[in-house]
């Protein structure tokens, strides 16, 4: 796996309960998997399936997603790609020393490998769809608003993560220096010789670097190369590459997950409303300044003094601001380019992990991800092995497979003996995904305009009480 931080990666598997080999990490990590149907027909030529793994741009690797079940039950090509994450990954001075986004220039390098030599596996380069979740679904987003990916793939399926995350993406340039600052302080660089200075140092000195650093992650910035301006602006000004896409989210993004990657497990306790204000003040990767939390109070914990329901609300409003709300914009802003847009909400929660994390959480962040890789049918010891999975979950991940695999295929997720998926137009008709599909509108309704709209407006000068 590409460099990060092992011990994290290990407390990961140790919260989840999952017994995993992880591989070393080095910087010498640039490698792809490639998983094929074992009875594929010579010369003929598949969808081609390219997945982007997440983890904050911080951790992960392509070792942990097995493509092979995916690859057999709906005769596709599946590649697991790796990219450069953390400070070789995204570190960036704003300027011409280190423009940043290195780790994405990685996924264009295997998105060109893709164009050069998937045929030699059975697959068809001029049928390549890209899809990834949270820190892969925001590197699903920013390809498809780079211009240097344009032609490298046709489709695209972000999972819980668009290129509008507030937590993953710079907001401003000075946003990215306070960062480049924060590196140089740590690694006693000079600012004259910062960039020099880091690429002499180990691989063991960045890491140190790294884990001492007080801001949570490395966001990614306008390049000049692979972003030539803020996403947001690039999708608002209808930019993009015209590629079909689903979008989607999960019903509790931040229901265990991310509060436990961000050692804020306090946030899954049950709370009272003096927690609450608390939670608000303190909680960093909400990015809620004081003017703004007696319109959130308002908006999210009126009515009830019920402590297990306002811990469902804080977490309701902490996956809203994340993921939910930006997912929603960033479909939004795709509809109105003329791109075919589907959105979808994973509602189910995997029987697998029932004693592994308390009653109260729905499903979480990455949940959907178990049905997307074939988990009921995948061999003992796989990352995402579901064990004796009931039937009616084997049916639930035979039908994600299904509409993923349609989509790649035909740019439409639709077929035979599946509930009609929607495009996302006016009307916001999506997918609620469950162990029975139905169609549901309007989303977290009130919720985007609350957020884009009326907490943008707020004076700052209010007095904050409960």
């Amino acid at each position: 796996m590409c460099l990060q931080d092992a011990h994290m990666m290990e407390q990961l598997l140790k919260q989840v309960k999952v017994k995993f080999s992880l591989p070393p990490v080095s910087e010498d990590c640039l490698y792809l998997n490639v998983f094929t149907p074992a009875d594929r027909v010579k010369d003929k030529k598949l969808p081609v399936m390219v997945f982007i793994h997440g983890g904050g741009l911080v951790m992960g690797g392509s070792i942990m997603f097995e493509g092979s079940v995916l690859a057999a039950y709906e005769n596709v090509i599946v590649v697991a790609i790796q990219y450069r994450l953390g400070i070789p990954g995204f570190f960036s001075t704003a300027d011409y020393r280190a423009p940043g986004n290195y780790g994405f220039l990685d996924q264009v390098a295997a998105l060109r490998w893709v164009q050069e030599n998937i045929v030699d596996f059975g697959g068809d380069p001029d049928v390549v769809t890209i899809f990834g979740v949270s820190a892969g679904g925001v590197s699903v987003s920013a390809l498809v608003a780079s211009p240097l990916a344009k032609g490298l793939f046709h489709r695209a399926i972000a999972e819980s993560g668009v290129a509008v995350m507030p937590s993953l993406v710079a907001r401003s340039t000075e946003e990215v220096v306070f960062v480049s600052n924060v590196v140089a302080n740590i690694s006693g660089c000079s600012e004259d010789t910062l960039v020099e200075c880091l690429m002499a140092k180990s691989e063991d000195e960045i890491l140190a670097i790294a884990a001492s650093m007080t801001v949570p992650n490395l966001p990614v910035c306008v390049d000049g190369v692979v972003l030539t301006e803020p996403s947001e602006e690039t999708l608002y000004t209808k930019q993009v590459y015209s590629a079909p896409l689903i979008i989607g989210v999960n019903d509790q993004e931040c229901g265990w997950l991310l509060p436990k990657l961000l050692n804020a497990s306090d946030i899954l306790e049950e709370m009272d409303k003096e927690t609450v204000l608390e939670n608000l003040k303190n909680f960093p990767h909400l990015g809620v300044s004081p003017h703004m939390i007696p319109s959130l109070v308002d908006e999210y914990f009126g009515g009830t003094d019920d402590p297990a329901e306002l811990r469902n609300r804080f977490l309701d409003l902490c996956g809203d601001v994340s993921l939910v709300i930006p997912s929603l914009r960033a479909a939004r802003y795709h509809r109105d380019s003329g791109s075919p847009v589907f959105f979808y909400e994973f509602q189910h929660r995997p029987s697998v992990l029932k004693d592994r994390r308390s009653a109260f959480v729905k499903s979480d962040h990455g949940d959907e991800l178990m049905f997307v890789f074939g988990g009921p049918f995948l061999r003992d010891g796989a990352f995402f092995s579901m064990g004796d999975a009931p039937d009616e979950e084997r049916t639930l991940s035979k039908t994600v497979m299904k509409y993923w695999a349609n989509f790649a295929r035909n740019g439409d997720p639709n077929g035979p003996g599946l509930v009609l998926w929607p495009q996302f137009d006016h009307e916001e008709g999506y997918l609620e995904i469950n162990l029975k599909q139905r169609l549901a509108k309007d989303l977290r309704p009130g919720k985007t305009e609350f957020w884009t709209e009326k907490i943008q407006k707020i004076p700052s000068n209010k007095h904050t009480e409960l």
